[in-house]
């Protein structure tokens, strides 16, 4: 996606395209909304329910567990099955979607990327690069795991604490270490 409009950009003017200024304008709203829901007394379900929902454009599948902190950019490209559970200090940058499936546990302070900028120098004021994240069926996502663009994780699978996942992560199998490798299948 380029952040400035690509004519005015040729003309030497740097003027933020419109996809770069509906996206940063769903980052404030997204933004205000999770400061008001990280504030919120924990017991106060009915506040969370109707936070989440404007985040999240949609209701919290009835046996979603979210504990705040939380953290999105977006919120409306996060696709969350039932039985997920998200502990305390969680981001879920998902302007490029994130989708995880029924039973997924994430340990506190995991971060999924979906979005980011071109290593090289010339590109990266100029443009932002991303892909999805899906997240298979009974994954464990350990605490402090970051989730890097256009990862897949296979169903079973583990990410142990600390892990940075850049790769797909095979079905029924255990990635470590900080560039996570797989360690172990069954």
């Amino acid at each position: 996606m380029p952040i400035h409009d690509p004519e005015l950009q040729a003309r030497g003017e740097r003027v933020l395209g419109a996809e770069f200024r509906a996206m940063s304008e769903r980052v404030l709203r997204a933004t205000e909304l999770t400061s008001r829901l990280n504030v919120l007394p924990f017991d106060d379900e009915a506040g969370k329910a109707a936070l989440f929902e404007q985040l999240l454009g949609r209701p919290l599948p009835e046996r979603v567990t979210i504990y705040p902190p939380f953290y999105t950019d977006h919120g409306l490209r996060l696709d969350l099955a039932e039985r997920v559970f998200i502990n305390q200090g969680c981001t879920f940058l998902d302007y490029a979607g994130i989708r995880l499936g029924e039973g997924v546990m994430v340990g506190p302070k995991a971060t999924f990327i979906t979005m980011g900028h071109p290593v090289d120098p010339d590109g990266r004021r100029q443009y932002l690069s991303g892909a999805p994240i899906d997240v298979a069926e009974n994954v464990w996502i350990g605490a402090g795991a970051t989730i890097l663009p256009g990862v897949s994780i296979g169903r079973d699978a583990v990410i142990a604490a600390g892990t940075i996942v850049a790769d797909d992560v095979p079905a029924a199998s255990l990635v470590a270490g900080q560039k996570g490798t797989v360690r172990r299948r069954w």
